[in-house]
């Protein structure tokens, strides 16, 4: 890839995985002379904690939040929100808009301040494949020692990863890595998505420029939502990766790249 000039991209992963997600994504911006920060959320990867020990969907995203706290006044950076990563990024937007120059919607909910992370939820899950109903293998596990307000958490199984979030990416080498690594995420349920915490206004998360970036054969998240998403909150510019499921940093890293280098040069 043509080097340009550097930018500072903060990626932001899905449910279940963690900063090991982006190598690809990474090696190929950083090759390019970007500075890049790939982060593991609370109870992924290699962070300590483990899902059962989370409250609220606010503690998951804390390794988001304090790095973009801890970041230099002057300091600006892109970040590229993938699956349940984007609800984390728009906190960040909302709390500290003037530190991030872009913010890139990957295959996740793009809620606003006229359009609510709750009723996106229950779009998205109206249309939803039954994980569990239709996968024996898929697991949820509950927490009851609080017994008036139970945590629960998702592991997906071999079989759902394989159909419904890798279908086109390489199954020999990126498959395999996410059946090592995947650890189980936390389930929020809706009370999660419509807390104080979730409300977004147009003098914040408003100012930040957005791009919608849309994968032509995503099998989690219905192109229906993900378009009507799109008309209703309508953000700066919308992007489709042909080719792509709903990994594109496995399926399509070079093209996924490509629209990142663009934005960047656009937006930074």
């Amino acid at each position: 890839m043509e080097r340009e000039k550097e930018r500072h991209l903060v990626l932001v992963h899905g449910g279940g995985h963690g900063a090991w997600c982006w190598y690809k994504v990474a090696a190929l911006l950083k090759s390019s002379g970007h500075q890049v920060t790939a982060l593991d959320m609370a109870a992924s990867e290699i962070h300590p904690k483990q899902a059962e020990e989370l409250n609220s969907i606010s503690e998951y995203f804390e390794p988001l939040m304090e790095f973009v706290e801890s970041l230099a006044a002057e300091e600006r950076v892109i970040l590229v929100g993938h699956s349940l990563g984007g609800i984390g990024m728009c906190l960040a937007m909302e709390k500290f808009p003037k530190k991030i120059a872009a913010a890139v919607f990957v295959n996740t909910w793009m809620p606003g301040p006229d359009l609510s992370l709750l009723t996106l939820s229950q779009e998205s899950r109206a249309r939803r494949p039954r994980v569990v109903e239709s996968d024996s293998d898929s697991k949820i596990m509950t927490d009851e020692s609080n017994s008036t307000q139970p945590k629960s958490s998702m592991k997906f199984s071999p079989e759902f990863l394989a159909s419904k979030l890798y279908q086109l990416s390489p199954p020999e080498q990126d498959l395999t890595l996410a059946l090592s690594l995947l650890r189980p995420s936390r389930i929020f349920g809706d009370e999660q998505m419509s807390g104080e915490n979730a409300r977004l206004t147009e003098e914040n998360y408003g100012s930040v420029p957005r791009v919608y970036i849309m994968c032509e054969q995503d099998n989690l998240l219905n192109r229906e939502v993900q378009l009507s998403m799109t008309q209703r909150n309508p953000p700066n510019d919308v992007k489709l990766i042909a080719g792509a499921d709903h990994m594109p940093m496995f399926s399509k890293p070079q093209d996924f790249c490509s629209y990142l280098q663009e934005i960047a040069n656009t937006y930074y």
